[in-house]
């Protein structure tokens, strides 16, 4: 400001006008300076901010979470879904599909095949269709909608909870809890397609319907496979409404058998029929002993389970399998969140031991079918599939390849598959005098206040919150179990189910098949503990897949201890065999179907039931159909029509074509008798049954 001054002085001697000019140059000059003491302070200023950001500790990275590592997983699978449906909406067709091939149904219409024979499809556990009835407050609006199968699945997460609490049952009574119905679907649409895309039996009826299948000469037997087999009919009359339609079908269709093709559980839950229908009432349907002779032609069983299937067992014990055990290991932090409280496996193992079908999925025939501590059927297996070369055999013919498990290469470690349940690796493969012995103390259950109840939170009770710790500990302790053994161990950890369920279910073996008791219900699913009809003229089938690993043994460990989890065991993962081995990720595989593995689908066939036996006292035939698994070429592919997967096998073309041809009248023995492709003949003569 002070030269302002002395310019103002200026303007008394100077002429007004030069006053004028020098004045707008002084206030000009002024400003400049103004704004230069201005830079000058904000560069000041900004220096200062960056010395103390320099000053400033640096920021530590966040930890890196489970949960954030599911918010990733769950990011990539919309992207690359919705990627999918714009590529998908985005090309032509005709470049996303490959031209599909004429099915069976149209190529044997053009051979001459007409429908002959009625059919009834049985569908097996899961796959059913289940609508609600009568529900909770929470179901408000779901009134005979779909809780599961067919549907799109969105109630599970709309309100899983309330899905959850509709599909368990009671667990004293194995019914409907109080204020709950939950019932099958009825008709062809119950089991078609599991879900939106997913097939089940829709394949199969399609090219049934191109020979002139519908209605009236084709049904779906549904029922609710959540009950025990005997339960269908004592709550629902499944049983007897079955019965009716066989004897209508038989009638209306000019007196032809019946040809039935049950899947899965569904084998087991037919067997059952057939030996219901023919028992006086009240406890059977009295038919007499000739009605199985009179309406049935053949039995064709798919993927049939019928001495139980391992999965089973780690369903029921630890409420996994495989691939949930990768969840639950490493998504561990979601599932089982104390912050969260989903107690997700907890809820899941409370609904499915209220389910007394599973149980009538556990290995049946002891240890004298699955083998015991050193010693089982399937040793010597050789689990590197792709590099077996598998040759077409018959029974009939004797051309049996007995090299069969010489086939590929032997690995170093052989699995010891009778130990169904090995807690540690050294405890699956040392032999059986290295190891503690089982004694009756290991299930008795010690009298202590300390016990999981204690120490777990939320509402999702298992049975395992009324054990001690002592009693989970001495579980394991390095032990192994056999199928004798792990009945026992069932009934120590899930004390109520088994006592509810075993009402309903056998697994031993019979040693006098006239004994009066084995009349009872429980039996009969059994078929080591029930006979056949007296039905020489009728056919069983035992068709399923080969070539894929299968569940058949488990290494176990105890749980990390937190107060949230209930489930004290878990399969280990992290254990896995050399190059080559049949152990990965804590799981020994066997050849199968992906489910059941192929001892218990095809030895009722290759053996017990093979000629006249005490459990086929009749000389009913029996025929193998296996069908070698071959996996699409492309994700365009879909599921394939070779494929030997549990369900995915209801669209191989080969099946489905066998299945035709015998409902339009032909016999095992003119679509070729038994195609063997699998080791099933060796391990049926490794087993001592005596027949």
């Amino acid at each position: 400001m002070a030269s302002v001054l002395r310019f103002r002085k200026l303007c008394y001697v100077e002429s007004a006008v030069k006053c004028t000019s020098v004045g707008y140059e002084s206030f000009e000059i002024d400003e400049k300076l103004d704004k230069k003491e201005e830079d000058v302070l904000s560069a000041n200023n900004f220096a200062l901010e960056i010395n103390k950001k320099r000053k400033q500790p640096k920021r530590q990275p966040k930890e890196w979470r489970c949960l954030d590592s599911c918010c990733w997983i769950i990011g990539y699978l919309c992207t690359t879904w919705w990627l999918l449906l714009f590529f998908y909406h985005c090309f032509p067709v005709t470049l996303l599909r490959v031209p599909e091939l004429p099915g069976p149904g149209v190529r044997l219409k053009r051979e001459g095949l007409t429908a002959l024979h009625p059919v009834v499809l049985v569908p097996g556990i899961v796959t059913g269709g289940l609508e609600l009835w009568e529900g909770r407050p929470c179901a408000d609006g779901l009134f005979r909608k779909r809780l599961w199968g067919g549907g799109s699945f969105t109630q599970i997460f709309k309100r899983p909870l309330c899905l959850l609490e509709h599909l368990s049952l009671h667990y004293e009574t194995g019914l409907d809890p109080q204020g709950i119905r939950v019932r099958a679907v009825p008709g062809l649409v119950g089991a078609d397609y599991f879900a939106p895309g997913y097939f089940v039996w829709a394949v199969l009826i399609e090219n049934l319907a191109k020979i002139g299948y519908e209605g009236k000469n084709l049904h779906m037997a549904a029922y609710d496979w959540r009950l025990s087999f005997q339960n269908t009919e004592i709550r629902d009359h499944a049983l007897t409404r079955l019965k009716s339609k066989i004897e209508l079908m038989y009638i209306s269709n000019g007196y032809k058998k019946v040809v039935a093709v049950p899947h899965s559980m569904g084998v087991i839950y037919f067997l059952h029929f057939l030996k219901w229908v023919e028992t006086p009432p009240p406890m059977g349907g009295g038919g007499g002993p000739g009605w199985c002779a009179k309406h049935i032609k053949a039995v064709m069983n798919i993927g049939p389970a019928f001495l139980g299937v391992p999965k089973a067992v780690s369903n029921l014990f630890s409420a996994e399998g495989k691939d949930v055990s990768y969840i639950r290991s490493y998504g561990a932090g979601v599932f089982d969140s104390e912050i969260l409280g989903l107690q997700t496996f907890e809820r899941v193992m409370r609904m499915a031991r209220t389910w007394d079908s599973i149980v009538s999925l556990l290995p049946k025939g002891g240890e004298v079918i699955w083998g015991n501590m050193d010693r089982s059927p399937e040793e010597g297996h050789v689990c590197d599939f792709s590099k077996k070369s598998h040759s077409k055999t018959s029974l009939t013919t004797n051309n049996v390849n007995n090299s069969d498990v010489k086939r590929g290469f032997l690995v170093k470690d052989l699995a010891n598959y009778g130990r169904i349940i090995s807690f540690g690796k050294p405890a699956s493969i040392l032999h059986s005098s290295k190891l503690p012995t089982s004694d009756s103390k290991v299930f008795s259950r010690t009298s202590t206040s300390e016990n999981f109840n204690n120490f777990s939170c939320g509402e999702a009770w298992t049975e395992y919150d009324e054990m001690s710790r002592q009693s989970i500990q001495n579980v394991a302790a390095d032990k192994a179990y056999t199928t004798t053994t792990l009945l026992d161990l069932l009934r120590f950890v899930a004390t109520k189910m088994m006592r509810r369920a075993e009402a309903h279910f056998s697994h031993g073996i019979a040693e006098n098949l006239d004994d009066p008791k084995y009349n009872h219900y429980k039996y009969w699913s059994n078929p080591l503990e029930t006979k056949l009809s007296d039905a020489p003229d009728m056919e069983i089938y035992c068709m399923y897949g080969v070539g894929i690993p299968t569940e058949r043994s488990y290494v176990y460990k105890l749980s990390p201890n937190s107060r949230c989890k209930s489930i004290p065991y878990q399969i280990d993962n992290s254990v896995h065999g050399e190059d080559g081995s049949c152990l990965k990720g804590g799981v020994y595989f066997a050849d199968g179907d992906e489910s059941v593995p192929v001892l218990s689908a095809g030895f009722m066939c290759a053996k017990g039931w093979r000629g006249r036996t005490r459990f086929n006292p009749s000389g009913i035939a029996t025929y193998i159909r296996e069908y070698r698994h071959k996996p699409p070429t492309s994700l365009m592919e879909g599921r394939g029509i070779e494929s030997g997967s549990h369900v995915d096998i209801m669209g191989n073309f080969a099946l489905i074509e066998d299945i035709m041809r015998v409902a339009s009248g032909a016999t095992g023995d003119e679509i070729g008798g038994d195609q063997i492709h699998s080791d099933i003949i060796k391990m049926s003569e490794r087993i001592n049954l005596g027949l």
